[in-house]
């Protein structure tokens, strides 16, 4: 790719090959608006499903909420950043591109110590990791949570931050490799079909307080089941497909259960939330508990690549993109 400013977009929804990179002018940014160079993307689940339609949005789209990089021009009304800055975002639309132009209600300060490749790999899987422990549910040490996909993006973050709460937790990974690499109370790699059953064999028969389930439609079934009674089930990604409807007398069955479908963007819609969040991540970095790691770097062109590691679940940890 040239110097020029560059994009990746999508102007049909379908698999990854309809990830194509293209020439654009971002223009000067507007009321409340930032130009950023970017310097590394995060690649995300979210992605895809803008990308297959699953989640709806106008076309043609430019993907990516996760970036890092360096303030170039802010446009009228912007007052907490300047050109030279370094910031980062979790949720700001299109990072796909060496050019950003993105709302500065979405852009948070990056400190010296972190690493614009850390930043773009950890933006929207930590913040997520933070609101899920700390905000969805006020857990206590001594309670047992299940982690679903712990080896991936969100999972690898969300693990040792339940840790270092005092949580125990009972990782669930894709292969046996994959739960090699999670430091878990429990790492498990079995079917889903079998997971219910060992949970509860670990649990004394009680099952676990909380399900943090990015998996959605192919684990549905086995995490309600790993519930305790009372528990709650936090589904908030659908790797595998959307979750069916589900009967409320289904919770009733289950034992008086919970459900919540969260999103970050609840989670960060002032600017207060999102500096209190992105200031737990930054915390949590800073004192070792979490650790970025970066499984795969794709270069920006290659998107469409990295969409199949993904989808396959052929990626660890973090990826980033790199323009």
């Amino acid at each position: 790719m040239s110097a020029a400013p560059w994009r990746i977009v999508v102007k049909a929804h379908g698999g990854p090959e309809v990830l194509v990179a293209e020439p654009f002018d971002p223009g000067q940014p507007g009321e409340g608006e930032v130009l950023v160079a970017v310097e590394a993307v995060g690649l995300n689940y979210i992605d895809t499903y803008f990308r297959t339609g699953l989640y709806p949005a106008d076309l043609p789209l430019t993907p990516g909420f996760e970036g890092a990089g360096r303030v170039m021009a802010v446009g009228p009304g912007v007052a907490d950043f300047k050109p030279g800055d370094r910031v980062a975002s979790g949720t700001g639309k299109g990072s796909y591109c060496t050019h950003w132009r993105v709302a500065a209600a979405h852009l948070v300060h990056l400190p010296d110590a972190r690493a614009s490749e850390d930043a773009a790999a950890m933006m929207l899987k930590g913040m997520t990791a933070c609101f899920l422990a700390e905000d969805v549910a006020a857990l206590e040490p001594g309670q047992i949570a299940l982690v679903h996909a712990a080896a991936g993006g969100v999972g690898s973050v969300l693990v040792p931050w339940l840790r270092a709460k005092g949580v125990t937790v009972i990782a669930h990974s894709g292969s046996p490799e994959k739960a090699a690499r999670v430091s878990a109370d429990h790492s498990l790699h079995g079917p889903l079909d079998r997971l219910a059953d060992e949970v509860r064999a670990l649990t004394g028969g009680n099952g676990v307080d909380i399900v943090y389930d990015g998996v959605g439609k192919d684990s549905w079934t086995a995490s309600l089941a790993s519930l305790k009674r009372r528990g709650l089930m936090v589904s908030y990604g659908n790797a595998s497909g959307a979750v069916p409807p589900i009967s409320l007398l289904e919770l009733s069955r289950g034992g008086s259960l919970y459900v919540t479908r969260p999103t970050l963007f609840d989670y960060v819609a002032s600017r207060a939330e999102l500096d209190h969040t992105a200031a737990r991540l930054f915390d949590r970095m800073a004192d070792g508990t979490i650790r970025p790691v970066i499984g795969q770097r794709f270069a920006l062109k290659d998107a469409a690549e990295a969409h199949r590691a993904l989808e396959s679940r052929q990626t660890t940890g973090a990826t980033i993109l790199i323009p």
